[in-house]
This record gives C-alpha cells, sequence and structure tokens, in this order.
C-alpha cells in the first residue's frame, strides 16, 4: 500500500530539512567556524619577517590543539614584516609572557597555521601585546631549490669517483 497524499508531502519535507541541516552542519565544520562557543577572544600580535602561505582565518595551536585564528595580516610600512593579529579562546588568556610563535605547514603541502610554544615566564601577555619571539615560516621551494642548484652537498674535487673504494693515506 502506497503512502498518500499529506503523508507524503510530510515524509518528503521532513527528509528535506533534515538534508539542509546536515549540509549546514558539514559547511560549518569543514571551515572550522564556532558559534559562540569559549569565552570571549585574546587579541595578540605577532611579527614575523616572512609568512609564506598564511592566510587569515589560520588555525593557531598550541601543542596540535587548536586554540584560536589568525584574524588580520597587515604589512609594516617602516620594517617591511608582517604583523599578524591573532583572535584566542579567552580561556587561554594566560599564556607566558615569554611565548614564542612560529608559522609551521601541516604535513608536506598542507595548510599554514601558527605554533605557540608557551615559556616559564610568570608574567602573561594581555591582550593586544606582541608576541616579542618569532619564527617565519619556511619556504619549502626555496629550501629545495638551494639544494638543487648547488650540488646537492660536498664540492670538494678530491673525492674519489663513484663505486670507487677511498685510498687510505700513509703517515
Amino acid at each position: 500500500m502506497a503512502i498518500r497524499g499529506p503523508r507524503l508531502e510530510f515524509s518528503v519535507g521532513a527528509f528535506l530539512l533534515l538534508a539542509l541541516a546536515s549540509l549546514l552542519v558539514l559547511a560549518v565544520a569543514s571551515t572550522n567556524q564556532r558559534f559562540g562557543v569559549g569565552g570571549g577572544d585574546y587579541v595578540l600580535k605577532a611579527r614575523f619577517s616572512q609568512i609564506g602561505q598564511l592566510r587569515k582565518q589560520a588555525p593557531v595551536k598550541v601543542g596540535g590543539v587548536t586554540i584560536g585564528q589568525v584574524a588580520d595580516i597587515q604589512l609594516d610600512p617602516v620594517k617591511y614584516d608582517s604583523i599578524v593579529t591573532l583572535a584566542l579562546d579567552g580561556k587561554f588568556k594566560d599564556l607566558p609572557a615569554d611565548t614564542s610563535a612560529g608559522i609551521f605547514t601541516s604535513g608536506l603541502l598542507g595548510e599554514s597555521y601558527i605554533g605557540l610554544q608557551p615559556g616559564g615566564d610568570p608574567d602573561v601577555l594581555k591582550s593586544g601585546d606582541e608576541i616579542a619571539f618569532t619564527q617565519p615560516a619556511v619556504d619549502l621551494i626555496q629550501l629545495v631549490g638551494k639544494y638543487m642548484f648547488s650540488g646537492g652537498g660536498n664540492n670538494n674535487a678530491s673525492e674519489s669517483a663513484p663505486g670507487t673504494a677511498p685510498t687510505k693515506e700513509e703517515p
């Protein structure tokens, strides 16, 4: 016996609403967005000489756990450094004053993120402070190019030919 009339329309409508809700959850989860979860934002700044492929909304992590995101990236017109603004969850507002920041990549060709390494200073960074110790991004393409065009190792002309045993000199 087939379902007809209002019961069929209700079933189709419920199915479509469930599918739409699932797509919304998937979209939010894939962009790492939060809907007011956690406390207020705690803002820090960090100055880098090279940011590589770092983008706004990139994750900020401590020990591999995401605690915030990159809120803004600006260029200092005097020193030509990149000033990165970090928006951290308010729960993590007690970072030591000697915390360091580095730009890293997830995997070989993954997304860039900022990794924070808390120090041991009893003083804490206040919202709006600048992180003093930073490590710029490593440009893998530049490193590979340097290695390839420099000969890939020791350029000593006195090395023996491949496949021959090195000779031992007598004293």
